[in-house]
């Protein structure tokens, strides 16, 4: 691939996607199914980002294997009911979003991509809700080890041919951040997530999406 080609690789849930809710519904519905109390909101939300099963094995560290998994699957369950039910609504994207990737699409020397700890399923489904069909690579936590570790960004880079100084890793969580400095792209951290985003030590920092295409132009001198 041309060296001119840019890499921008979207975590999704609090990036692109409010899922909060939809997250604390169904992880407290699986807690419910065990008969176990639901962790609050914030301790919920603070492993978004993780694969399931490490969510699940942060959140239910006292419990055994067996308990584990069955969260596991009754929050799978409860997320795809849920998501059945309400459609697009199920987790609204955030202000700007679908602005801003069709910008950015629109732009030839930019490819977009998804790295998120989301499943293929959960991802496919959300890319339907909302017709975002503008991402050439999507990394998920089926085929990876969880984020932070830098696997869904080298298999990003690997299958765009772009090199590492011409990425960057958008994102909300410390996840995200890490995973994209183990990567040795650049990182950029969004404000209205799950994290605090000056805690993070992204490289930088937006506020809007309205920001992202400008700094884009910055990180990489165009």
């Amino acid at each position: 691939m041309s060296q001119d080609l840019k890499l921008i690789l979207f975590d999704v849930d609090g990036t692109l996607a409010d899922s909060q809710n939809a997250i604390s519904s169904a992880m407290e519905s699986a807690f419910m199914g065990v008969g176990l109390p639901a962790p609050a909101r914030p301790e919920i939300l603070s492993i978004v980002g993780l694969s399931l099963p490490l969510a699940i094995a942060d959140l239910a560290s006292e419990q055994d294997d067996r308990t584990q998994s069955q969260l596991v699957e009754g929050y799978k369950r409860a997320y795809m009911q849920a998501r059945l039910r309400a459609g697009a609504d199920h987790s609204p994207l955030f202000p700007g979003a679908a602005e801003i990737l069709k910008e950015l699409n629109a732009v030839p020397e930019y490819l977009l991509g998804v790295a998120t700890g989301k499943s293929q399923r959960g991802l496919d489904a959300l890319i339907a809700a909302h017709g975002l069909e503008c991402f050439v690579t999507r990394q998920v936590a089926d085929h990876h080890p969880s984020k932070p570790h830098p696997s869904m960004i080298f298999a990003a880079l690997a299958e765009t041919g772009v090199e590492p100084q011409n990425a960057v890793m958008i994102g909300d969580t410390a996840f995200d951040i890490e995973m994209g400095r183990a990567a040795g792209v650049a990182t950029v951290a969004v404000t209205w997530g799950y994290h605090q985003a000056e805690t993070l030590g992204a490289d930088h920092t937006i506020s809007g999406f309205q920001e992202l295409k400008p700094l884009l132009q910055k990180i990489w001198k165009v």
